[in-house]
């Protein structure tokens, strides 16, 4: 009988064959069950020519290196050794504590009378401060002599450009000049108190912060009007969005005095009406630079109350029909802040109003309002700020 080779050796299995099929399926198992990622690479000596222990094979874990620390130019150097000595200084010890009101507005104020109701019998715990931007000189123009003489060497103002902070600052400027000026209030001419003159002062008075609205909107206009050539000094990360209507510490005045490096870059990459992104200054300028010098240093809300809810460019305006003393007692009443992002996901962040470690109202001034509702204001002025 001739035996074939397909036939060769009957009943008997090819024994090395079976054993690589089971190697190669228990391969295929260790490695379903533990993927590459879970594992330690293993080192063999053999081939990298290393010595014993641990079975023959070396454990090594690979582990990702650091991004590489950023080099601050001599500029944000000098900056930031400035910054941290002036908030290291003692608050500037005043006999007779004051708050600077700084009024950033076109022309006269149309709510003069509400204001000096508002000042009355406090001679000695305020200043005021007029920047008015479409008038050389308003000394002929104030009807009551509270305001008048209080109008500082003005230039003039753009809505949504440079020039808003270069207003901001003379005002700083010519406020510090009062060593007694512990507290800096912005306004505007729409701008009306909520409150009376003692519930402010020792509202702004009894704590160390900062009252700048500031938040990071990752929409198109939050993080969309940032862009590469505010690099390296400012990152992305750090860039903040917020209301102009700010109220600072005297430290804080100081530093935003002070400030050329990062001016100059807002100066230069933030304008509205860019071919790229429209970016304004004053909602970005003061709140990102102040975020980025001392965060812990300010509380992210502004006590100036303002309704974006139409939602368009500009917030809404009371009119006369709207004024009376339920609108009034609901913002008075606002102890939480919200911020919503500009995005698509229309993202709402609340957060209650909190001075030192207590929950308070929000808001101590309040805006849109046009100059006919004058007379409501005045009607109402004492029942709404005897509380």
């Amino acid at each position: 009988m001739v035996w074939t080779s397909r036939s060769r050796y009957p009943g008997r299995r090819p024994v090395w064959v079976a054993a690589l099929v089971s190697m190669v399926c228990l391969s295929v198992l260790g490695a379903y069950i533990y993927p590459p990622t879970l594992l330690r690479v293993k080192v063999c000596p053999v081939f990298c020519g290393g010595g014993g222990g641990g079975g023959g094979m070396l454990q090594q874990v690979i582990k990702p290196s650091p991004p590489p620390e950023r080099v601050y130019s001599d500029q944000e150097r000098a900056a930031r050794v400035l910054t941290n000595e002036l908030l290291k200084l003692p608050p500037s010890v005043s006999k007779t504590p004051k708050i600077a009101f700084m009024f950033l507005t076109p022309g006269p104020l149309p709510f003069e009378r509400l204001w000096e109701e508002f000042f009355r019998g406090h001679e000695h715990k305020y200043s005021i401060y007029v920047h008015a931007s479409k008038q050389i000189t308003l000394k002929t123009a104030w009807m009551s002599p509270v305001f008048r003489g209080r109008d500082i060497h003005s230039e003039k103002v753009e809505w949504g450009k440079i020039s808003m902070i270069d207003a901001e600052k003379r005002l700083l400027v010519a406020a510090l000049q009062d060593e007694d000026n512990q507290h800096f209030v912005l306004l505007s001419e729409s701008c009306v108190p909520l409150r009376g003159f003692d519930f402010v002062y020792s509202y702004l008075m009894g704590q160390n912060v900062s009252f700048v609205d500031c938040f990071d909107d990752p929409g198109p206009h939050g993080r969309g009007r940032y862009t590469t050539p505010f690099l390296p000094e400012i990152q992305i990360e750090e860039w903040r969005k917020g209301a102009q209507w700010f109220t600072v510490k005297r430290h804080h005045a100081l530093l935003i005095v002070a400030d050329c490096l990062y001016y100059s870059k807002f100066k230069q990459f933030c304008k509205p009406g860019a071919e790229t992104h429209n970016c304004y200054p004053d909602e970005h300028y003061v709140q990102t630079f102040l975020h980025m010098m001392d965060p812990s240093g300010i509380a992210n809300w502004s006590v100036t109350h303002v309704d974006w809810s139409e939602g368009k460019w500009h917030p809404k305006k009371y009119n006369r029909d709207e004024v009376n003393m339920k609108l009034l007692r609901s913002i008075q009443a606002i102890d939480e802040n919200f911020h919503t992002s500009s995005n698509a996901k229309k993202q709402l962040t609340r957060r209650y109003c909190m001075v030192n470690g207590e929950r308070r109202p929000c808001y101590l001034f309040a805006r849109k309002f046009i100059p006919e509702t004058l007379d409501i204001l005045l009607s109402i002025f004492p029942n709404i700020t005897n509380t």
